[in-house]
Formats: C-alpha cells, sequence, structure tokens
C-alpha cells in the first residue's frame, strides 16, 4: 500500500498543477473581459436614457388626463403648468373662492438628460398643431387671462374637460414636447378633446403615435 500511495503521489502533483493557470491566461481574461464591458456599457447607457425619457412622456400624458378629470370634477379649470427652462412641471387647479392657481400634488422634475424642446424637428405630428410648438405661455398665479409667464408652457381645461385658451373659448393644437437629444415625445391635444403621444427620432420627422 505505501508503494501504492508513492506511485500516485507524482501523479496528483501533475493534476494539481495542471488545473492552475498561468499569468497569460489571466492577462487575456481581463483584455477580453475588458472588451466586453467597452461594447456593454454605450448600449446600457443608451437603453437607461431611452427608458427615462419614455418614463417621462408616459408621466406627462398621465397629468394631462388627470388635468381634465380635476376639472370637470371640481367644476373649475385645472391646468399642467411647463416650466422650460427649470425642465418641471405641475398641476395647478383655479381656486375660484380666491382667484388664484392653486397647486394640486408636487412639482415634477424631468430626468437627468431630459429637456423640454423638439429638437431640430420642424414638423408637428399629423393632424396637431399647424406648427410646432410647445403650448402657449401661462398666466400668472392670481390670473386667468393676462400677465403671462416667461419660459412656461400650458394646457389648460374648463369643467367639461376641453382644452380652453385665455378667453375660455375652446382651442386645439395644445401640445408639450420633451427631448434627450435622440428621441422627441410629444403629448398633444385636440379641441375634442383627444389626448395622444407621439415619438420621432430627433434629427429626422418621423412621427409615430404611441
Amino acid at each position: 500500500m505505501a508503494g501504492t500511495r508513492l506511485a500516485l503521489e507524482p501523479g496528483v502533483t501533475r493534476l494539481r498543477r495542471d488545473a492552475g493557470f498561468t499569468f497569460v491566461d489571466i492577462l487575456v481574461a481581463v483584455a477580453l473581459l475588458g472588451i466586453v464591458t467597452a461594447m456593454a456599457i454605450p448600449m446600457a447607457g443608451s437603453s437607461a436614457r431611452g427608458f427615462r425619457i419614455r418614463g417621462d412622456a408616459q408621466a406627462i400624458a398621465n397629468m394631462v388626463a388627470l388635468s381634465k378629470m380635476r376639472a370637470a370634477s371640481r367644476f373649475t379649470r385645472a391646468r399642467i403648468r411647463a416650466d422650460l427652462n427649470a425642465n418641471t412641471y405641475r398641476l395647478e387647479v383655479w381656486d375660484k373662492t380666491n382667484d388664484r392657481w392653486v397647486i394640486d400634488g408636487g412639482e415634477v422634475q424631468l430626468s437627468r438628460g431630459v429637456a423640454f424642446g423638439f429638437a431640430a424637428l420642424g414638423q408637428a405630428p399629423p393632424n396637431t398643431q399647424a406648427a410646432i410648438g410647445q403650448s402657449p405661455l401661462c398666466t400668472a398665479q392670481d390670473s386667468l387671462t393676462g400677465d403671462f409667464a416667461a419660459t412656461t408652457s400650458c394646457i389648460v381645461f374648463n369643467s367639461r374637460g376641453v382644452p380652453v385658451d385665455t378667453a375660455g373659448a375652446p382651442v386645439g393644437g395644445n401640445a408639450l414636447y420633451i427631448t434627450d437629444g435622440s428621441s422627441v415625445y410629444a403629448t398633444t391635444v385636440t379641441a375634442t378633446p383627444l389626448v395622444r403621444q407621439w415619438w420621432s427620432n430627433s434629427t429626422a420627422v418621423g412621427w409615430v403615435q404611441r
């Protein structure tokens, strides 16, 4: 038995040595891992940007729909108010007792890398606007008809859930556009009122309804 153990020991030693990795093997593995990672990071970044802007677009569309419901349920006007410089938006309801717009909920910030705008696009989604552009300026917090606030954009609904202008007349052509530099999303509201969401590449008009 002792002779058998001595005969096996050299083989065992060789198996342990063969199971290891050389320094060259490790360098090759690290290099391959670096190449795969370098290819994956841009793809992951692009996917993350796509998720962010899609989420923002859906949130804006949801708030537009909520504005319609708030106006109807409270028998007053309601609006979604966008700050085009700060890249924030919020829901406001007209307080008829105190004659002022009151914030309903909180301020919502667009995701990192997403801003209000439509990049280089020069054409609105079909059958929405004569010329591409954000909805009109918002009136001041204590006004329904004037004292417009610069760098803002508002979609206003009356108590029947119809989009209206400062005079209270039904109006179409409302839209809010956001972009991340690669894509542009639009939430449009017609006079009917029909709320729709659109997508296009930022460099060439190719609107697709979502």
